[in-house]
Parts: structure tokens; sequence; C-alpha cells
């Protein structure tokens, strides 16, 4: 579509061999509507590309924030200045095999305690308020021993992302470049108490993908719920 506009920008650029002054005031005026919708179709294309990214929510994981069909924009800038922050909705690559990214909420980030006990989940020892979520959960979760323990029995190294000793910093506190995540709609999600933490960056310490030497990533932070248009709101 850019390229059609171009095309007729650079057309009426060039200058007939008669025309009248009406023609050439209707001409100037095509011009200056072309050469604005050439300017803003390359900046959509800007940050389409580079900024922003649509993202389709496939299933109910993250009801009732998010619901099945909704489309959302994620802002893909803003983790290549920071990591994210507790409290997020962000789009990631998960650490088992799939084919697209998942999204869930950032609950608790590096150097954090955390724990859940009788449907509350707790971070550096309080207690989260928490009106996003379908409901609590209906298991015991705390980080710990250098793992990640769910209804007290370890999450498996070999199946979830729980990296070896050496990448912790302290025994019960999330490692430096690990993010636990979890689903608004708590018991219907896989998540980091399923297959242990999201990485900012690097290798997989561990789980499946770490045998195959892939990378993990942030892809963004989703800041617009942009379609059904009866849906749109900004997500805090």
């Amino acid at each position: 579509m850019i390229c059609v506009f171009a095309v007729a920008r650079i057309a009426l650029g060039l200058k007939p061999v008669a025309a009248g002054r009406s023609a050439d005031a209707l001409a100037a005026i095509a011009r200056e509507y072309l050469e604005a919708f050439i300017v803003a179709g390359l900046v959509a294309l800007f940050l389409i590309t580079f900024v922003i990214r649509t993202f389709y929510i496939p299933s109910g994981s993250m009801e009732p924030t998010l619901q099945v069909n909704d489309v959302l924009l994620v802002d893909e800038i803003e983790y290549r200045f920071h990591g994210p922050h507790p409290g997020d909705i962000a789009v990631f690559k998960p650490p088992v095999a799939s084919k697209d990214d998942y999204i869930k909420r950032v609950i608790g980030v590096p150097g954090d305690t955390l724990s859940i006990r009788q449907g509350t989940v707790y971070v550096n020892g309080r207690a989260l308020a928490e009106p996003y979520v379908a409901q609590k959960p209906d298991y015991s979760l705390r980080v710990e021993r250098y793992g990640i323990y769910v209804d007290g029995q370890p999450l498996d190294p070999s199946q979830a992302d729980v990296p070896p000793k050496r990448f912790w910093q302290s025994p019960d506190r999330i490692p430096k470049g690990f993010y636990f995540m979890m689903g608004d709609n708590r018991n219907e999600s896989d998540d980091s108490h399923v297959w242990g933490f999201a990485q900012l960056h690097g290798r997989f310490a561990a789980g499946p993908l770490a045998r195959t030497n892939e990378t993990a990533e942030f892809t963004g932070r989703a800041f617009l719920i942009f379609w059904p248009l009866n849906r749109m709101r900004i997500l805090q």
C-alpha cells in the first residue's frame, strides 16, 4: 500500500504538458495528502517491525484478564533497557518446546523470595493482592533449597528450568536472570509451577531446551488489548 501511494506521489510530481490553475491546485492538495499517507505508513511499518508486535491469545490461561481471541499490542523495546517488573504481562519464549511464545504475568523477579500457601502468593514475605485472578491456586509452592517445590516435591531439572546451584546467589531467592511467571487463571495454567523459571536471555540453564542449546528471551510487555473493540483497554 505504501508503494502505491509512493507511485501516485511520483506521478503527481511530474509536470503535465498543459494544465490549468485549478488542476495544479488539486494536484498540490493530492500531493500533500499522499505525502502524509506515505509518512504515516512508513512510521507504522517501522513501529510494527521494530517496536510493537501483535499477539493473539489462543487459550484461557490468562482469564479473566485476557480472553481467548483477544489481540494485544506488545512493546518489544522496553525489555532491551531493563528486565521485567513485577505485575507485567509479558510475552516470552518458554523453557519447553513450543512453536509459539507464551504470555503470563511476572510474579517473582531476581532476588525475591516466593511461596504459595493456602491459595495466597507471598513475595518477600508479603501477601500479594491479586484482584485479577480467576481463582486461587490449589497447590502449595516454595522457592527454597536451590529449587522449586510444588506440594512438597521438587520440580525435575530435566523437565523444568530450575538451574543448577552455581546459578543461585541464595538457596531461597530467585536467581539473577530468572523470573517466576503465573497465569491469572491459576489452576488452568501451565506456568512456572510446572516448567520452572523463564529466563531473560542466554541459553536455558535446565529443562528440555537446555539439551538443544536454544536461547531464552523475553519478547516484550503487553500493554493494550487492541481487538475486539469492545474490550479495548490499557493493561496494567
